[in-house]
């Protein structure tokens, strides 16, 4: 077990090395603690990690039923190792399921029913953060890993206007957004609350930056999560008629196919449509 643990910290270390993202590290360690515990419940050796155990591996996920998408990411990773133990051969050919193409299907987001209930619930809970948080997710777009990266200086708001600026973004890149009357509102609640020196803009109740998990749990109170709050944001600003551009700038996708998703139908739409024409 210990020769495993050096094996991946050295792994690690080298991608950390390469410039790699801190989340993406994390990962890569999440997923080849997993694959080591696989393998050695089932007599493999990450030492002598053969393409039969990754295919058997790939297998077993597939069979728990982890989601395409899921195995993908883990196959991913498990590739990167191979190159860097400068054995390619050993994930060649594998046999998984193909996820479906993420350009090609509208991510799921939530109506304006639901949006109304969130919003409804999470000022019922009586948390000035929590909801502030939610407002900003909802009415900014940020991924959640960004959201709990920013500092109270990254935000500038007087009462006419707002200002956020997302220095940690995905890719490296920093952008600018404006901040919604309702995201200027209750933030600035939330931080008549705060009497501390703490350079981060959320805080948990232990005076700690906020972490993205904290984020997951607290909006799964509500049954849902930081993605479809994201997602609903640019499908709400593409069905007001906003070009596509100025959504991928204020989603930070560098890929503007990423953000031409949110103009495609959802299986609802689709449904309602078929409903209007054979009634």
């Amino acid at each position: 077990m210990e020769k495993f643990v050096a094996e991946v910290q050295q792994f690690l270390g080298a991608q950390e090395g390469l410039g790699k993202a801190e989340n993406t590290v994390i990962t890569y360690r999440r997923i080849m603690e997993a694959f080591g515990c696989w393998l050695d419940q089932n007599g493999g050796e990450l030492s002598e990690l053969t393409r039969y155990d990754v295919q058997a591996y790939i297998n077993s996920l597939e069979r728990d039923g982890k989601h395409p998408a899921t195995v993908d990411k883990i196959y991913a990773c498990i590739s990167v190792y191979a190159r860097f133990i400068r054995r390619p051969e050993i994930v060649e050919n594998i046999k998984r399921i193909k996820p479906q193409n993420k350009r090609q299907t509208a991510p799921k987001s939530l109506g304006e029913l639901e949006i109304k209930r969130l919003k409804r619930e999470v000022e019922k809970c009586g948390s000035k953060r929590d909801t502030a948080i939610v407002y900003m997710l909802l009415e900014t777009g940020v991924r959640v890993s960004e959201l709990c990266a920013l500092n109270r200086e990254d935000t500038s708001i007087n009462e006419r206007s707002g200002e956020m600026i997302v220095r940690q973004a995905k890719g490296g890149k920093s952008r600018s957004l404006p901040l919604s009357r309702e995201v200027r509102y209750h933030l600035s609640l939330y931080l008549s609350t705060r009497d501390d020196a703490h350079p981060a803009l959320y805080i948990s109740t232990r005076m700690q930056r906020l972490s993205s998990r904290a984020v997951q749990h607290m909006l799964s109170k509500f049954g849902t999560h930081p993605h479809a709050l994201r997602h609903s944001f640019a499908r709400r600003l593409v069905a007001s008629g906003t070009d596509i551009s100025t959504v991928a700038t204020l989603t930070g996708h560098s890929d503007i196919n990423m953000t031409k998703r949110y103009s495609l139908p959802t299986s609802k739409e689709l449904a309602a449509a078929i409903d209007r024409a054979f009634l």
